[in-house]
């Protein structure tokens, strides 16, 4: 998960300690033509639990919290502004909002006895580099946005959907926290910068998707959410699918209510499939030879559904973890007749019926694992230990560093060795590479005279 620390004393410095990825959060993003009727943006993103949203701009009205007459409460989050008039046609650029979003996903603690006011923003946002609406100058980004008021100085540390924050707080008072990480804006009109960002995959209410009609088209549109309410959620890629803040004197508060707000957007995309992970084993046992497979792959959670065909043409049904799309599948195989490659499906068409199943391949390797890396500065010698999780075939296993191939491991058994000399610049990392595909790599440790 995500952990980044900041320092509030007279600017924001952001130190990042650790780090997971939210594990590609978003897959893919409209490759354009951009039409008009979007303002000239990316019709739509999609996320790696396959769904996508269309840029929110639809003047749909809430039949849960339908507002005031007058003030309607649009399942787009529509808000009168300089320049745009929610009561008028979205038209480019003469009535175009200054801000538009694929995603919204927010939620605030306050509670008065420890004084804690918390601000939270997650967001997939369309805007102008200038903030003003004009043809050429489009940009999008992914937003974090946490703003707290805290009752004393400390560290305070708030858990979100899409990772976890570290603040030292060194004056308190009102948004003592005040950071806004905004990632992908780049040259206007290029889209493809929020993929790397910290948002996605996209939260859902749990009583969604939401059905609502669209007084100027007629037809009848569906919502991850309703803006207007705050609903319990799913889709964190670390299945913490609430807000937390904990901070001195025992501060620990936490909601799971966010109001999110999205549409779905009806376009035919292909399930997200990546796999991350495809090896055998082979080895001696009492009996003879056995071997097995084991394949890792991120794709939509349940209700999707992933396999893969093993050796003997038997498809394999895999099964994922905690709803954040991480699946594992394993099969015994025959050790003569293992496979180059592995094919892999993921189905995702109960959730999303607009969608394709993916058809992906991905070679099967063995596994490798160093056990150990030193060099010595006093003898300029390495000295490395891995092995291969084919114990039967002992495949060829070299050694890489520094650019540059070193040697092979030695031995007869599955766990190969090799000492040798590499004159006085030791390499940072080795990679340990076997004839049948698989590596592994490790930073080397470094011995003082």
């Amino acid at each position: 998960m995500q952990k980044t620390t900041v320092s509030t004393a007279t600017s924001l410095l952001l130190v990042m300690v650790a780090s997971q990825s939210a594990q590609a959060a978003l897959n893919d993003v409209d490759p354009g033509p951009y039409l008009q009727v979007n303002g000239g943006f990316a019709a739509w993103y999609q996320d790696t639990h396959g769904r996508a949203l269309d840029l929110c701009l639809s003047k749909a009205i809430s039949s849960r919290a339908p507002g005031a007459p007058g003030a309607p409460s649009y399942m787009c989050g529509l808000l009168p502004e300089p320049g745009f008039d929610t009561t008028q046609a979205v038209n480019f650029p003469t009535n175009f909002p200054g801000e538009a979003f694929w995603f919204t996903g927010d939620a605030s603690i306050v509670d008065a006895a420890s004084g804690i006011d918390l601000t939270y923003v997650s967001a997939l946002e369309a805007a102008f580099a200038a903030e003003e609406v004009a043809e050429g100058d489009q940009v999008s980004f992914a937003r974090i946005r946490i703003r707290v008021d805290v009752p004393t100085a400390g560290t305070y540390i708030v858990t979100h959907p899409y990772g976890v924050e570290i603040f030292e707080v060194d004056v308190a008072g009102g948004r003592a926290i005040n950071m806004t990480r905004d990632i992908g804006i780049g040259t206007p009109q290029t889209y493809d910068g929020a993929l790397t960002g910290d948002v996605g995959p996209f939260l859902r209410s749990v009583n969604g998707p939401y059905s609502e009609t669209n007084p100027v088209t007629g037809l009848v549109e569906s919502f991850i959410g309703d803006p207007n309410l705050e609903e319990e959620v799913t889709g964190s890629p670390f299945d913490t699918n609430f807000i937390r803040i904990q901070g001195p004197g025992g501060i620990d508060l936490r909601t799971d209510l966010f109001a999110v707000m999205g549409k779905l957007s009806t376009i035919n995309l292909t399930t997200p499939a990546k796999v991350e992970r495809a090896t055998y084993s082979r080895k001696n046992v009492n009996s003879g030879v056995v071997a097995q497979q084991d394949v890792f792959l991120q794709a939509p959670p349940p209700p999707a559904s992933t396999s893969f065909t093993d050796s003997a043409d038997v498809s394999i049904e895999m099964t994922e973890a905690n709803a954040t799309g991480n699946w594992y599948g394993q099969s015994s195989t025959n050790p003569s007749t293992l496979p180059v490659t592995l094919n892999l499906t993921a189905d995702n068409q109960l959730a999303i019926p607009n969608s394709t199943a993916a058809a992906v391949t991905a070679p099967l390797v063995d596994l490798v694992q160093i056990h150990s890396a030193t060099y010595n500065l006093a003898t300029s010698e390495i000295t490395i230990t891995a092995s291969s999780s084919d114990e039967t075939a002992s495949p060829t296993l070299t050694v890489f560093g520094n650019g540059d191939e070193i040697a092979e491991l030695v031995g007869a058994g599955p766990i190969k060795s090799l000492t040798t000399d590499l004159g006085p610049i030791p390499p940072a990392q080795i990679r340990v590479v076997s004839a049948n595909g698989g590596s592994d790599l490790e930073e080397v440790i470094i011995i003082q005279p």
